[in-house]
């Protein structure tokens, strides 16, 4: 069978595709990093730049992708094919296909690890594992976790498990049967939480830090910073925006899709801002950005709190569907690109999803019995970094960056403009100019910048 005969199965409706999205771009990243970093930088100030690299980058390249997508109705790699096709061109444009089935793929091996923590906690706060009193206490537990290489390997295993399942099982009955119960779930428990912990916690001191701009404190690391945080926080240069646009039906109006995918995934930032400051400004906690934060601090600030254990439950149930949405999605471009060839879904998600898991196990490995094997150590660059910090870094620092970059490129200088005007259905002249503007030159820029920062920053 070739690669333009197969017809991928459609979503059921608009909103189920919208869900979908949502969730290929809530995240790890908007739970985890996004508070970290305005604290960071400075609050309100640091939130309105984030807010105008959302709607000036993140929201052009979204509607790229979905549109390349809608036009493709296959896999990211047979789309690109296609385009190269049509419009003549080089098939050096097939990287960026390679590159959204590949990079994500990589990405599930070690972020399924760090996503089995938060089921992990889930249960340990069910369970009252995590009924401690003090920073010492919770430290030894996660400490204990990392260290097993069995119980990492277990929750590892589980959470491939899933996804395995609900991606063999087809766009409608596995992604939208998952998608319709996890992202409600999602937005009732972080509003649930929001709302919780602004009455129990600093609420003044909150509002003040996350809607009082101060410019003072905005320097070039706080610009860069910005950027970064809105560029990683959309799952642009992914595939899945490509994979999940070819189930589009027709008569969807990509602008106004996009525009509900970058505000919803920004208001998850928020709420999730919203959930954790009262919490660490209340309890008079530390604000840093590494796990220690979410699985150390934030359990000894929940255990001090009226309904605390509950509140743990549902935290780290909040995290574990940020994630769990965001993992299907890094499975199903590899999975589509399969079926394009006339593979079976169900067998080619076991296969891809052993591999995965496989690989994982080096990733697994990495926090206890090989935390000490540094693959790269000989270049000064790559001291003392282990093999998930080496694979983190390649994935998230160049091979994301630099795909996102390349389909920029792709579709605003190589792609016909009749094309994406009709896909994009932009009937202004003037909007779409304003659209192909930001993508041609002020998103390459600005992805440029993060690449360069990235690597020498």
């Amino acid at each position: 069978m070739s690669e333009t005969t197969f017809s991928h199965e459609k979503w059921s409706s608009r909103t189920t595709f919208l869900m979908a999205a949502i969730g290929a771009a809530v995240g790890l990243g908007n739970i985890w990093r996004f508070p970290f970093v305005t604290g960071e930088y400075g609050g309100g100030a640091f939130v309105l730049l984030y807010l105008l690299f959302i709607f000036v980058i993140g929201l052009p390249l979204i509607m790229a992708e979905l549109a390349l997508g809608q036009h493709g109705k296959m896999g990211a790699l047979g789309t690109l094919q296609k385009l190269i096709r049509e419009n003549r061109l080089h098939s050096f444009w097939k990287i960026i296909g390679w590159f959204s089935i590949l990079v994500p793929l990589l990405a599930l091996t070690y972020y399924s690890v760090v996503a089995g923590w938060s089921m992990a906690y889930v249960f340990k706060a069910a369970t009252g594992v995590l009924n401690q009193t003090d920073a010492a206490g919770f430290g030894a537990i996660f400490g204990n976790h990392l260290g097993s290489f069995g119980e990492l390997t277990l929750w590892h295993s589980l959470y491939i498990l899933g996804i395995v399942l609900v991606v063999s099982s087809g766009v409608r009955h596995g992604l939208e049967t998952t998608i319709k119960f996890m992202m409600p779930s999602l937005f009732l428990i972080i509003l649930f939480l929001a709302i919780y912990d602004m009455i129990i916690g600093d609420a003044t001191r909150t509002i003040e830090f996350l809607f009082s701009a101060d410019f003072s404190k905005l320097d070039g690391k706080a610009v860069l910073a910005a950027l970064g945080q809105a560029f990683f926080s959309l799952a642009v240069g992914v595939g899945a925006l490509i994979t999940y646009g070819a189930y589009l039906p027709d008569g969807i109006r990509l602008p106004r899709a996009a525009f509900i995918i970058a505000g919803s995934d920004t208001a998850v930032a928020l709420l999730a801002s919203l959930a954790i400051f009262p919490i660490v400004f209340g309890f008079d906690m530390p604000l840093t950005g590494d796990p220690g934060m979410m699985f150390v601090t934030l359990p000894l600030a929940f255990s001090q709190m009226p309904g605390g254990a509950v509140i743990a439950v549902l935290f780290f149930l909040l995290l574990s569907f940020a994630a769990f949405t965001s993992s299907i999605a890094m499975l199903e471009p590899c999975i589509a690109w399969l079926e394009d060839k006339g593979l079976p879904r169900r067998r080619m998600s076991w296969l891809v999803g052993l591999v995965c898991w496989a690989v994982g196990l080096l990733m697994v490995g990495a926090f206890n019995e090989w935390k000490d094997f540094h693959p790269l150590g000989f270049f000064a660059f790559f001291e003392g970094k282990n093999i998930f910090d080496v694979t983190d870094f390649f994935v998230a620092n160049i091979f994301l960056p630099l795909n996102a970059l390349l389909m920029a490129i792709f579709v605003s200088w190589f792609v016909s403009s009749q094309l994406m005007k009709e896909q994009l259905a932009i009937r202004s002249d003037l909007l779409f100019s304003l659209w192909r503007t930001l993508v041609r030159f002020v998103a390459p820029v600005a992805i440029a910048v993060i690449l360069v920062n990235q690597v020498t920053g």
